[in-house]
Parts: C-alpha cells; structure tokens; sequence
C-alpha cells in the first residue's frame, strides 16, 4: 500500500466512523444513564463483563465508574468487571463451562436492582470454531432479570440477541469489528462523563 493509498484509506475510516456515529440512538444512551444513575441513588452494584476485546472495554467501563464519576462529598458507584479475576475466570470455566462464566459469578454476588452490562460485537449472535459466541453473555442478562435486576447491552451490526433480552440496548450500527469496538469505548466515556455530571449536580 502507497503513501497515497494509505491516506486515503485512513481517511475513508474516519469518513467512516463519523457516519456511523450519527446513527447511535442517542435516547438509548441517555436512558443507560438514567439506569446507572438510579442504582448510584440507591447504592445498587453494576457489573460488567465481555469476551475478547469487549473484555477490556468491559474492565475500562468499570473502572471509569468508580473513578471518573467520583465527585467529592458523594458517595461513588459500585462497580466490578467480572472477567478481571484471572485464577476465578479459569476455575469456572474449568470447572464450570465457558457458558457459565459469569452467571455463577452474579449468582454469588448480584442482587435485586443491580446492574449488569454487558458487551459485545455481535451481540451474541453468530458462531465460529467453539459454536455460538457469546452465550456467557446471554446467560449472564438472563439470570440478571430472573432476580430483578437491570441490564444493559454494548453491541453492533445488527445488535444480536442481546438486543431482545437487554433493558436497555447500545447498537453501534456497523458490520465491522474494529469500528464497533473503538466506539463502544466512545460511548462508556461518555456514559461515565455524563453520569458524573448528574452526580454532580444531584
């Protein structure tokens, strides 16, 4: 790839990117800010898991929301990446089955109007060597409702199955992994700066 082609490529990405930004729901964001504001209120958990990259993007989000919505004289939000425990993550999957990975976490910890978020490329839809991807994640939001809590879904393509099992459903609309991901950290920052903000001010 020429010098030239090379700009133009990367001019096309981010061509690319702005185009698929004007199409996020922006109520969509909005009513996952009002969720984790009200489990800030009540002093509810919020968890958050992925696999593969979504997995990083998960353990960002949860550090975001204990450290940049801290305002001081307020009490913080509560929050785990459920995929940060290396030796737990392989006990249960040893012991347990990939599948289960976080639902026996959540069984141990989660209660009745906590959070969970959950992130994901395809949403959980598709398959490849292992089988279908993602059924940790769908096994996770399920259970999570089943005890009255509230979910939240980071997709894109066409946002999967997620999208039907989620309170509250993020679709990046696009059918590529790297622009999908890149704004998936996007939105946790600015979930995270708009929940400040709200903290701030309440």
């Amino acid at each position: 790839m020429g010098k030239m082609d090379s700009q133009q490529y990367i001019q096309n990405y981010l061509t690319e990117t702005r185009k698929i930004t004007k199409l996020i729901d922006v109520d969509a964001v909005e009513k996952a800010v009002e969720l984790l504001f009200n489990a800030w209120k009540k002093g509810n958990h919020v968890y958050t898991c992925g696999n593969g990259g979504s997995a990083s993007t998960a353990t960002h989000f949860a550090c975001d929301l204990v450290k940049t919505t801290a305002v001081a004289g307020k009490r913080g939000i509560k929050s785990e990446c459920l995929n940060d425990n290396v030796p737990l993550v392989l006990a249960l999957i040893n012991d347990d089955g990939f599948d289960n990975l976080f639902i026996e976490q959540l069984k141990t910890k989660a209660q009745e109007g906590d959070i969970l978020i959950c992130i994901s490329v395809h949403g959980g839809s598709g398959r490849d060597k292992a089988g279908l991807w993602s059924q940790n994640l769908l096994r996770a939001m399920s259970y999570m409702q089943e005890i009255g809590g509230k979910t939240i879904a980071l997709s894109g393509f066409d946002g999967g199955t997620m999208k039907e099992i989620a309170d509250v459903s993020i679709i990046v609309p696009a059918n590529s992994t790297p622009q999908v991901e890149s704004l998936h950290l996007v939105l946790e920052h600015l979930i995270c700066d708009c929940l400040r903000q709200k903290i701030m001010t309440s």
